[in-house]
């Protein structure tokens, strides 16, 4: 396939949009203007150097692709198989002409975080990148990825709002001790019934107690903190309590 020209990605950019990734699209910038800056390369260079430069013979799943910033920069680091998959079918569009632009063979695939368990494999490297708090179900989500998915390390950013303080925590307490409730240091997760920034999808926002708690409930030992929002996560063992819960999705007889 020829090289698109500016004007030609420009406007398939534009019948593409609104974006939530700024992507450079060979010297087109897909939301030059977008409220948070340079998103998410300026946060994508706070923690970049945590994630090793030669990807190659790795294995990469970008669960919540969106518009696809991070599967190409997996990609551009040579990693051998690339999955993007996200549960919008307007982001994967993007996803995949920005792949088509820069050159890049990279899969996307609609699917929604609960059923990672279909893919029927593990990847060496999970990116799980601003998706939590969009989810009626955050903890089930780090369930099933430690479940069915990482097979090393695991990427991890949620959007973290309250006390960035992280207290030691007992590992039981009276019935009777209301206290610690009021503690900023004690994890604790704020649900959203209507709209946070204009965004009805922003159900659960964690402050950093509370993420580092819910990695370690689902199974994870966190290895790195690279970025204020940014983990770095591998296996350790079972979750807490019964782990992934399968409903039944009502099935007859």
């Amino acid at each position: 396939m020829g090289r698109m020209s500016g004007d030609e990605i420009r406007r398939r950019a534009e019948a593409l949009g609104p974006w939530f990734h700024n992507i450079d699209l060979d010297g087109v910038a897909t939301a030059p203007d977008h409220f948070l800056g340079d998103y998410p390369a300026m946060k994508w260079r706070a923690f970049a150097g945590a994630i090793p430069q030669d990807l190659r013979g790795r294995t990469v799943l970008d669960i919540g692709c969106n518009g696809g910033f991070y599967s190409l920069e997996m990609k551009r680091r040579g990693a051998d198989r690339v999955l993007g998959v996200d549960f919008d079918e307007s982001y994967l569009a993007q996803a995949r002409f920005a792949a088509e632009v820069a050159g890049l063979d990279i899969e996307f695939r609609h699917l929604s975080v609960y059923d990672v368990a279909a893919l029927g494999q593990r990847f060496d490297i999970v990116l799980f990148m601003g998706v939590l708090y969009h989810l009626r179900h955050p903890l089930l989500a780090l369930d099933l990825v430690r479940e069915h998915v990482v097979g090393d390390l695991m990427v991890f950013q949620s959007m973290q709002r309250g006390s960035a303080e992280v207290g030691p925590l007992e590992p039981n307490y009276p019935f009777w001790n209301e206290a610690l409730f009021d503690r900023p240091d004690f994890p604790k997760l704020h649900f959203i019934e209507h709209r946070y920034a204009d965004d009805p999808t922003n159900w659960w926002v964690p402050n950093r107690a509370c993420v580092e708690a819910m990695l370690r409930s689902a199974g994870f030992e966190i290895t790195g903190h690279p970025e204020p929002e940014v983990y770095l996560c591998r296996p350790a063992g079972r979750p807490e309590g019964e782990g992934a819960v399968y409903p039944n999705r009502g099935r007859t007889a």
